[in-house]
């Protein structure tokens, strides 16, 4: 059970993650949680260095889609004017959105990576619904009232996934 919590692959922010790579994996779209992820949860607008990766993901033909729990106005004021797509009130770790995305790229859930991170919602729905999940961490280190319970829940997941040597990475 504590499994599907597991990301398949861990980095320290979303810039590591490289779309040379991803594309020589037959990757071929992203579903990406947006606050914490992309941008601080408080900041309106993408930073220069993550237009930039953006950027790179179209010169490889990948497709981004955000998935976000927040709310229209929220997701809608940072991902319009980078002409991405989004889903909000995304109910993650439900699978819909997840399953909606794909729909909307016009590819298989094989060709997508889910990128987030909260285990209880970005991972748990990614693994959930079969996608290969990226676990980033938070641009942040504050948080919204709900994302704190989550985030004392994620440390105690991951102190037992420690223990039994199932994750090699710091915080």
């Amino acid at each position: 059970m504590l499994k599907q919590f597991l990301p398949d692959e861990h980095v320290k922010s979303i810039l590591e993650i490289s779309p040379e790579q991803l594309k020589s994996r037959g990757i071929k779209g992203i579903i990406t949680d947006l606050d914490n992820t992309l941008v601080e949860w408080d900041r309106p607008n993408a930073t220069p260095a993550l237009i930039k990766w953006f950027e790179e993901l179209k010169k490889q033909n990948i497709l981004v889609t955000i998935v976000s729990n927040n709310n229209k106005e929220r997701v809608g004021a940072f991902a319009d004017p980078l002409d991405i797509p989004f889903i909000f009130q995304a109910r993650k770790p439900l699978a819909k959105a997840f399953k909606k995305a794909i729909s909307q790229m016009g590819i298989k859930k094989e060709e997508a990576v889910v990128i987030g991170d909260q285990l209880l919602t970005d991972v748990l729905g990614g693994n959930r619904s079969g996608f290969h999940t990226i676990l980033v961490v938070p641009v942040a280190q504050t948080d919204g009232f709900f994302t704190k319970f989550n985030r004392f829940a994620e440390r105690r997941i991951l102190n037992w996934f420690r223990k039994k040597g199932m994750v090699s990475w710091e915080d």
